[in-house]
């Protein structure tokens, strides 16, 4: 090899180190490692899919942790054990850090599955007998968008002037079926479905129990107000590790895992 040649290949690959030393440094110096939660079902899967794999090749380690219910995951990030989490939208976080007084925001939207109607024993709902059992999320939240679901297929009517972010059993005013509302814990909806009529189920649990939106006998167009967010504690929002995540979100990577593995589901605005 002659030594214009060597010299060249040196310097090659000297700039081939180079450019890995700074990829390997392309994350937050202050934070390389991030501790991501969501609830199991698709939230998971989004992060594990389409978002670990970005913020890794940025340099950073990526812990994922599952959780089942819909009380955990906000304590857990307030308390300090999580970065960030992805379980929520926008309307459930502001009224949960408003009751329990916790610093947290919303950082970026995430894709959502739509809450929908299932059931076992009925093909539509138009089969709905007098006084069949529902059961619904209980948390008020979900509670008010189950209950705007059943207004939207001229089930139940409710009050006129409620704020339909708030809405509660003690706000229909008209139901011919006389159904039965049996609020429980979001996560056990779906095995409701053998005794129930039908079981309103949050898109997360749904998924996460291998229930297909084609089987639905009716699925929601979620407003943003109901649409998916990831959250943060108040005053992270800005750093430097935190505007990578939200990227990561906005990215074509993205997108394209959207479109891989998770269609039908409600975009973020943009995508």
């Amino acid at each position: 090899m002659s030594l214009l040649r060597r010299h060249l290949v040196l310097a090659a690959a000297a700039a081939s180190l180079g450019l890995a030393s700074l990829a390997a440094q392309a994350a937050d110096p202050a934070k390389p490692n991030l501790t991501l939660g969501a609830t199991a079902g698709y939230n998971y899967d989004v992060l594990k899919k389409a978002i670990a794999p970005q913020l890794e090749k940025e340099g950073y380690k990526v812990r994922l942790v599952e959780f089942n219910d819909y009380v955990q995951p906000n304590l857990a990030l307030a308390q300090g054990s999580l970065d960030a989490n992805l379980f929520q939208h926008i309307t459930y976080l502001n009224r949960f850090k408003a009751d329990q007084k916790l610093d947290l925001v919303d950082l970026v939207q995430s894709t959502t599955a739509p809450m929908g109607i299932y059931s076992e024993s009925r093909k539509s709902l138009a089969e709905l007998q007098d006084g069949d059992r529902v059961t619904l999320p209980n948390d008020p939240s979900n509670l008010a968008r189950a209950l705007q679901l059943l207004v939207q297929q001229d089930l139940i009517t409710v009050k006129a002037d409620i704020d339909p972010l708030r809405v509660s059993e003690r706000d229909v005013v008209e139901n011919p079926k006389k159904l039965r509302f049996q609020p429980i814990e979001a996560a056990q909806l779906p095995r409701t479905l053998g005794d129930a009529a039908i079981a309103i189920v949050p898109g997360n649990f749904a998924t996460a129990a291998g229930l297909a939106f084609t089987s639905a006998l009716a699925l929601e167009q979620p407003p943003v107000a109901y649409q998916q967010v990831v959250a943060v504690r108040q005053g992270d929002e800005a750093k430097p590790w935190a505007q990578d995540l939200k990227k990561a979100f906005q990215s074509p990577f993205f997108k394209q895992v959207l479109d891989a593995e998770f269609p039908g589901y409600t975009r973020p605005a943009g995508l």
